[in-house]
């Protein structure tokens, strides 16, 4: 039974030699992180030298993640072959997302919890449902995993109510086969009458591309392919699917494993096959119409709590609750984002001010999300405004509206 949101009691590995031979190995990590978890440690009393993942937002140094993830259980080692290449870095859109490099802004509870779950979901190798109002970093936490364990580009999976387990696994382009097909054929058929020629053309003769080149896999597909190190998928918005897609992906999960049935069929004639991946200009050889992962992906899916999930997909992913953001989690977070390091004194008072006024509407509105606070924050200091404050003001106030929707017009109208 797994625990409550935030709850990490009974979520770590509890076998002994697992446990040594991991503080063992994960010993190497960035300079300045040793006094930070001792500090955690006598403020929680517990003893987190078994994290891999710290939350310093430093990537690893001196080591890869290959040197210090333990074997995964037994029931949880998947065989997943030919190796597949490693995936590409995506640095400018991780420091889209979260700024520049900085330690996780929090308490020390909230980071221990965070990182127990994160830990344990990286030794279990079990998918890591976050949920929380939206705006309180769930989809972030993919990013910081990514850039911290340097696994590189995060696939991202958005999810909505047309959202179908088939497609974040791989589509396969049947219209567009024909179509080139029947323009090959036309174009021979014109040829040979110009030649004299009105034999048929074999499929060989006609030189129509592999059917590979109308496969291409999508998120979920591309991260269970067999990397030597785990992918970061992020299961963005899960709440927002059909009520079926929560169980049609315990399979998937369990198995590590999918068939693509188009390549199935065809796997007489062409046992290996490659096609088109999520990652841009990427590729995958494909054998026997069978994708079976390796390294089983860091899963990170999120929701808005706007349903419940079925029991038997909550029992196999670790829960964590994010929590809203306190002060000084969003002084932090302006300040990777609109290097407020780099300001004027009166600008980052503005933005001060603008920080306790977000928290205070925050509280009356029902919650507000952290980009409403950016926005704000960006435009205020822009100095655009300067001797307008009332314009400003209204702004603000516009960019803060609920999130259901209600108030969001501007006083001036």
């Amino acid at each position: 039974m797994l625990p409550d949101d935030g709850e990490t009691e009974g979520t770590c590995p509890t076998d002994e030699s697992q446990h040594s031979d991991a503080e063992h190995r994960t010993a190497p990590h960035t300079e300045g992180t040793a006094e930070r978890d001792d500090r955690a440690t006598e403020r929680n009393g517990s003893d987190n030298r078994w994290w891999i993942y710290r939350g310093t937002g430093q990537p690893l140094r001196d080591t890869g993640l290959k040197n210090v993830l333990p074997p995964p259980p037994p029931w949880r080692r998947f065989t997943g072959g030919p190796l597949a290449s490693a995936p590409p870095s995506d640095d400018a859109e991780v420091e889209r997302r979260l700024g520049r490099i900085s330690a996780l802004s929090a308490g020390p509870d909230q980071l221990r919890r965070e990182a127990d779950m994160v830990n344990a979901a990286l030794l279990l190798r079990r998918p890591l449902l976050v949920t929380g109002r939206p705006g309180t970093g769930k989809s972030s936490l993919a990013y910081r995993i990514s850039r911290e364990l340097k696994l590189g580009r995060v696939l991202r999976w958005h999810i909505t109510s047309r959202t179908t387990l088939r497609g974040g696994l791989y589509e396969y382009d049947a219209i567009g086969r024909v179509q080139d097909s029947a323009a090959l054929r036309a174009t021979h058929r014109a040829d040979g009458r110009a030649a004299g020629d009105t034999s048929p053309r074999t499929a060989d003769e006609e030189q129509l591309p592999g059917i590979g080149a109308y496969v291409q896999l999508g998120p979920l597909g591309t991260a269970l392919l067999p990397h030597e190190l785990p992918r970061v998928l992020l299961v963005d918005e899960l709440d927002k699917s059909d009520q079926d897609l929560a169980n049609d992906l315990l399979g998937v999960f369990e198995e590590g494993q999918f068939r693509i049935a188009e390549l199935m069929r065809a796997r007489r004639l062409h046992p290996r096959v490659t096609v088109m991946t999520e990652d841009p200009g990427r590729s995958a050889e494909i054998v026997d119409g069978i994708v079976t992962c390796r390294a089983f992906p860091v899963v990170v899916i999120t929701s808005n709590g706007e349903r419940e999930f079925p029991p038997a997909f909550l029992r196999r992913c670790l829960r964590l609750r994010m929590p809203d953001p306190d002060r000084s989690q969003l002084v932090a977070m302006v300040a990777a984002h609109l290097r407020q390091d780099a300001s004027t004194p009166s600008e980052q008072a503005r933005a001060e001010d603008l920080i306790n006024q977000f928290l205070r509407n925050s509280r009356e509105r029902g919650g507000l999300a952290i980009d409403q606070l950016l926005n704000s924050v960006f435009l205020a200091t822009s100095g655009r405004f300067s001797g307008d404050e009332e314009a400003l003001e209204d702004l603000v106030d516009a960019l803060w509206h609920r999130l259901d929707g209600a108030g969001a017009e501007s006083r001036t109208g």
